[in-house]
């Protein structure tokens, strides 16, 4: 249930809704914004950000679409329960928030640990999916891979999330752009502060576990996939073995881009997603 407030039958794409919702038994911070009677987009965020970094996208999709983002459970203003998380499970959050706002299927879209939750929901939930949008993400993982985020979480628990800030930009954005927009990167970081340590735990705990790659071949919903030329935490040849084991997807490489794309390259990650969802209607 949302919490009380304006009534949304007359929103327009101009309105934007903030509001508590309970799904799966935990609450969700959403943002609900677009025309009553649009078709739906959900936007799903990455590892230690919260609903905000699809700010730029939401704008412009909330011109044609209604569009539903959310803070994913463990980040920004939803509910952080202790223990480990699966991508099972935060599907099952994403279909709970579709069904308490009357949602019957939506385009979805997520970047990195998004991306792992919209294959999730290919997987489990493929009746719920108008198309899939898969950004900066990986399909599965190796021991390496692992064992980083085991000294990730490590300190996250015991040092709190100011110690994986610097890091955390670093990997995120080139050199370029780290040089030419503090400001801009002010905002990144406070996201990363305000992720909750054993939010960031349970998530970790998901992504570093994820094994979707050899099931993706059973997904028949039009795919977008969207890499970064410089992404460094999952780099493009990650996102190529998703493009080959999912036939007929899309693939577009944004250059330069590094792991958040769409706050690096905004206007080209947007155009290339409202081409996409154009095409399916």
């Amino acid at each position: 249930m949302c919490r009380p407030g304006r009534t949304m039958t007359d929103r327009t794409s101009h309105e934007r809704e903030i509001m508590q919702t309970e799904a799966n038994g935990i609450t969700f911070n959403c943002c609900i914004e677009g025309p009553e009677g649009a078709p739906w987009v959900m936007l799903s965020n990455s590892l230690a950000t919260n609903l905000s970094m699809w700010d730029g996208q939401a704008t412009v999709l909330a011109e044609r679409y209604q569009v539903l983002r959310y803070d994913q459970r463990g980040h920004g203003q939803s509910d952080a329960p202790m223990g480990n998380y699966d991508f099972d499970l935060l599907a099952d959050d994403a279909v709970a928030l579709m069904q308490a706002h009357g949602i019957e299927a939506c385009h979805f879209v997520g970047l990195s640990m998004g991306g792992m939750t919209a294959m999730g929901l290919g997987l489990n939930h493929p009746e719920r999916l108008l198309s899939i949008t898969i950004a900066n993400s990986r399909a599965d993982v190796t021991p390496n891979f692992q064992g980083v985020f085991d000294e990730r979480i490590a300190i996250a628990l015991n040092e709190g999330m100011e110690a994986l800030v610097s890091s955390t930009i670093e990997r995120w954005f080139t050199e370029e752009l780290r040089e030419s927009a503090p400001a801009f990167l002010d905002d990144v970081r406070e996201m990363v502060r305000g992720t909750p340590p054993v939010g960031y735990a349970g998530c970790a705990r998901a992504v570093q576990n994820v094994d979707y790659l050899s099931r993706l071949v059973a997904v028949d919903k039009p795919v977008l996939l969207i890499a970064g030329s410089q992404d460094i935490a999952t780099p493009p040849e990650c996102m190529r073995d998703i493009q080959t084991t999912m036939s007929g997807a899309r693939y577009i490489e944004l250059d330069p881009a590094s792991h958040l794309s769409n706050l690096e390259q905004p206007e080209a990650f947007t155009t290339a997603l409202s081409d996409f969802l154009l095409a399916q209607d």
